[in-house]
C-alpha cells in the first residue's frame, strides 16, 4: 500500500513519512473501535434505569468534554503538514477557479442582456421622438385646419353679408330712384335707342372691379350709363373721375 501511494503522481511524501502518517491512523482506528465496544456495552445497562434521560445525561457530558478539549494536529511531521497543505490548497484553487469560471459566464451573460436592454431602449427612444414629432405635425395640421376652417366661415358670412346688401341695395335703388328707361323713352330719334344699365348693375360693376383689378379699379363710361347716374355718384362721393380720363370712373374707397 505504501508503494502504491508513494508511486501515485503528484505524493512528494517519504516511506518515512507514509508510514509514520499509517501508523497514526491504525492507532485511530484502533480508538474508534475501543469507543464503539464501550458504547455497545453500556447500551443494556442505560434501557434498564430510564434509558432516554441516561443517554441524555451521557451526550450532554460528552459534548461538554469535546467543548473542552483543544483539537490536535493531524500529525507532527512538518512533511505530512505541509503536503497536506497543500493538497487542501490546490483543492480550494480549484473549486475558487470552478467559481471564477461561473461568475465570468454569468457576467458575459449580464453584458449581453444589457447590450440587448440598451438597444431596445435606444430603438422606444426613437420610436418615442417619431411618435412626438408626429403628434406636433398633427397639431400644427389640426391649427391650420382650424384657422382655414375659421376663413372660410368669416368669408361665407361675408358672403351672405354681402349677398344682403346688394339685396337691401336693390331694393332701395328700385324703389327710390327711377329707372332709366323713362328718360329713353323721351329721346327724339327712337331708332338711336341705346338699353341704358341700371344704377344697381353700375355700382355692382364698380364694386367688381375694384376686387378683381385692385390696381386698376377704374371703369370705362360708355353709351349704357346714364348720365344722371354718373353725377349722382361723383356728387355725393360714391365715385371718383380719372384724374387724366373723364370717361373713367372708380368707386370711392371707404375706410
Amino acid at each position: 500500500m505504501a508503494e502504491m501511494v508513494c508511486s501515485s503522481p503528484g505524493t512528494v511524501l517519504s516511506e518515512a513519512a507514509h508510514g509514520e502518517l499509517l501508523n497514526q491512523c491504525e492507532e485511530q482506528f484502533a480508538q474508534l473501535e475501543k469507543l464503539q465496544n464501550e458504547i455497545i456495552l453500556s447500551e443494556p445497562n442505560c434501557a434498564e434505569n430510564s434509558p432516554s434521560v441516561n443517554r441524555l445525561m451521557a451526550t450532554e457530558a460528552e459534548l461538554k468534554q469535546w467543548a473542552t478539549m483543544k483539537p490536535n494536529l493531524l500529525s507532527d511531521n512538518s512533511e505530512i503538514l505541509l503536503q497536506t497543505g497543500k493538497e487542501e490548497m490546490l483543492k480550494l484553487c480549484s473549486q475558487l477557479q470552478m467559481i471564477v469560471l461561473c461568475y465570468e459566464a454569468k457576467r458575459d451573460k449580464l453584458k449581453e442582456t444589457k447590450e440587448l436592454e440598451e438597444k431596445w431602449l435606444e430603438e422606444k427612444k426613437q420610436m418615442l421622438e417619431a411618435a412626438s414629432d408626429r403628434v406636433e405635425r398633427l397639431k400644427m395640421q389640426k391649427v391650420t385646419l382650424s384657422m382655414h376652417t375659421t376663413l372660410k366661415e368669416n368669408i361665407q358670412k361675408m358672403k351672405l353679408y354681402q349677398e344682403r346688401l346688394m339685396d337691401s341695395l336693390g331694393h332701395i335703388l328700385e324703389k327710390h330712384v327711377p329707372p332709366p328707361q323713362l328718360e329713353n323713352k323721351k329721346k327724339k330719334n327712337p331708332t338711336q335707342e341705346v338699353e341704358l344699365i341700371s344704377l344697381n348693375e353700375i355700382l355692382e360693376l364698380l364694386m367688381n372691379k375694384v376686387l378683381t383689378t385692385p390696381h386698376d379699379p377704374y371703369v370705362d363710361i360708355d353709351a349704357t350709363f346714364w348720365p344722371p347716374y354718373i353725377e349722382m355718384l361723383l356728387r355725393y362721393g360714391i365715385a371718383l373721375r380719372h384724374q387724366e380720363n373723364n370717361f373713367k370712373i372708380r368707386l370711392e374707397p371707404f375706410c
